[in-house]
């Protein structure tokens, strides 16, 4: 494992994060990495679990003890294991947010760095499209709309590359080469 440093901004304040890349996403007190925005959603689930879905939850407890017999009350168990649930969400959710790290979603480097969009060309497979990915923390990872880990494959190895560099990546359906063709 090898120690990769990172120039973050947050707001007007210029903060240097050293951060394995290969560690977890945030939990026993690791450092997560998010945008402004991630963090906003994580403050609003945990807001959302702790106000409501607590309370939803107890209510469903207290109406699931009033059938009687709890041994054999599935309605119970069920409210049982989704409070359990709850909770430990509720702690993972405080344990990110209280060790969150706000990086800059635009960098003035020329090589990627986590907040850096990139445009890859596939080599591999000589497709027409290029590829453009958003590089995140692994907490707001979301293939779907772009944004991909700094711990995942492709986000790993295209950190502190620059445009016209060429990464090679094992993916589990084998080898692939990315020429970087622009970092935003």
């Amino acid at each position: 494992m090898s120690d990769k440093k990172t120039q973050a901004t947050a707001g007007d304040d210029d903060i240097t994060l050293q951060q394995d890349f290969s560690s977890g996403t945030g939990d026993d007190g690791k450092v997560t990495l998010v945008t402004r925005e991630g963090l906003d959603k994580l403050k609003e689930e945990l807001q959302y679990l702790k106000d409501t879905k607590r309370k939803e939850v107890a209510q469903r407890i207290k109406e699931a003890i009033s059938y009687g017999d709890l041994s054999e009350n599935s309605e119970y168990e069920e409210a049982k294991n989704e409070q359990a649930f709850v909770e430990g969400r509720i702690l993972e959710l405080e344990e990110k947010v209280k060790n969150a790290k706000i990086i800059s979603e635009h960098h003035k480097t020329k090589t990627v760095q986590i907040g850096s969009t990139v445009c890859l060309k596939n080599l591999t497979k000589k497709k027409d499209e290029d590829e453009v990915y958003t590089i995140v923390g692994a907490t707001e990872s979301d293939v779907f709309t772009g944004k991909i880990s700094n711990e995942s494959p492709v986000g790993n190895a295209v950190l502190d590359k620059k445009k016209g560099d060429v990464v090679k990546i094992h993916a589990p359906s084998g080898p692939v080469e990315y020429e970087i063709v622009r970092v935003d």
